[in-house]
């Protein structure tokens, strides 16, 4: 159902908060779709320019880069300038990579398509999750607030699922492969534009806006050593999503001489999805329980990983990352509803930006270190590595959460 109020000026139309919940919804899947779908892409721009494999982390650094900066000067805005506004600029901002990827297709405009990409991506993870919960808060007032935060997740995770396996289906079989999918992608999101044009606003904004200030955890000093585990855990699991979304091409040609543009996209594909099904079947459980299992996954995946690098065996590379990309899902989807729980409604998409801040970073830390271990060691080794370092510091984080929440 829809409102519609008349004036002089024209006609507004306004979708109910429902619809609105599930519009903002799809405009959030499509948008992280769209920033994972170059991953199989980049193995045929490094054959067209001949770059090195380190290239290929620094492009992906760029898109971490933007999504910090904006998370970190922007991220929390659309807590007093509205969330409608700030998730419309940030799918806009997207159309406009899509634009750039199109029309300069070089490696300085990867990193700017790139770059602008990430900031969009940051700006809409915080003010997509805060609206959700909202719009969802209004519309059935009476339902558990977690059912909000596991749809918000899975449309986290399911999209950047998606954006893999549609650029591969598209990169195997369908002509002009580094131009199809950015046109597709751009019809997609100018359309979510003039739907969450139309969904209703759910923060009242202020006459006078507070003084701006960059990101900063809003928090009494004595929940932010639980937040900061929140994040080091987010920070580990989304390290693992770093890898597979940059590098696990590369290696599945040049490790495990598998070089199907497909198969690198199904196999990412499969590690998003696998977090994203963890959260469905495992919803039932408590947080602690997910935890546990979740870290217990995260552990047993990355051995998987790492052995099945050094091997090399292409099933334990992938059976490895799966396992760990379920794992990813039940950590991320506790550190989220940790850190959320911390918050007071006022403050909460401040604080997720600053989450998200953190969890961001591990996609372009460890990512930028493993690239630069490549360039310096051999690629199994390189893998060992950050495997061990991701590992430890899982264990320390989600051991932190546990503790926390007896």
């Amino acid at each position: 159902m829809s409102t519609m109020t008349s004036s002089r000026t024209g006609v507004r139309i306004r979708l109910a908060h429902a619809p609105g919940f599930w519009v903002i919804a799809a405009a959030f899947l499509i948008t992280m779709a769209f920033s994972t779908i170059p991953t199989p892409l980049y193995a045929i721009y490094q054959h067209r320019d001949g770059f090195p494999t380190y290239v290929i982390t620094v492009i992906f650094a760029s898109y971490a880069v933007g999504v910090m900066a904006s998370l970190y000067l922007a991220g929390h805005v659309s807590d007093w300038l509205g969330r409608r506004r700030v998730a419309l600029l940030a799918v806009l901002a997207e159309a406009l990579a899509a634009a750039i990827f199109l029309i300069w297709s070089s490696v300085p405009g990867l990193l700017v398509a790139r770059f602008i990409c990430g900031v969009g991506v940051g700006v809409l993870t915080a003010t997509a999750t805060a609206h959700l919960s909202e719009l969802r808060q209004i519309a059935r007032p009476g339902e558990d607030p977690s059912r909000s935060a596991l749809i918000s997740s899975m449309v986290n995770l399911g999209g950047l699922a998606f954006g893999p396996l549609i650029g591969g289906l598209l990169a195997q079989y369908v002509s002009a492969p580094l131009q199809r999918p950015y046109e597709i992608f751009l019809v997609l999101l100018l359309i979510s534009a003039v739907g969450i044009a139309l969904v209703p606003e759910t923060v009242e904004r202020l006459e006078e806006r507070p003084a701006y200030r960059p990101q900063r955890v809003a928090l009494p000093s004595s929940a932010k050593p639980l937040f900061f585990a929140s994040a080091i855990g987010a920070f580990a699991a989304f390290a693992i999503f770093g890898l597979f979304t940059s590098l696990a091409p590369t290696f599945l040609a040049g490790v495990l001489h598998h070089t199907s543009r497909l198969l690198a996209g199904v196999v990412t594909f499969a590690v998003f999805i696998a977090g994203a099904a963890s959260q469905v079947i495992f919803v039932r459980l408590s947080r602690p329980a997910q935890l546990r299992l979740g870290l217990v996954a995260m552990s047993v995946g990355l051995v998987g990983v790492a052995v099945g690098g050094l091997i090399p065996n292409l099933y334990l590379f992938v059976i490895g990352g799966v396992v760990a990309g379920a794992g990813v899902g039940l950590v991320f989807r506790g550190a989220v509803a940790t850190a959320a729980s911390l918050a007071d409604p006022g403050s909460r998409g401040e604080v997720l930006a600053a989450l998200f801040l953190i969890a961001y970073a591990g996609l372009a830390i460890p990512v930028l270190l493993i690239g630069l271990g490549i360039a310096l060691l051999p690629a199994q080794v390189a893998l060992l590595i950050f495997s061990v370092l991701i590992l430890i510091l899982v264990n320390a984080a989600v051991l932190r959460m546990l503790a926390a929440q007896r």
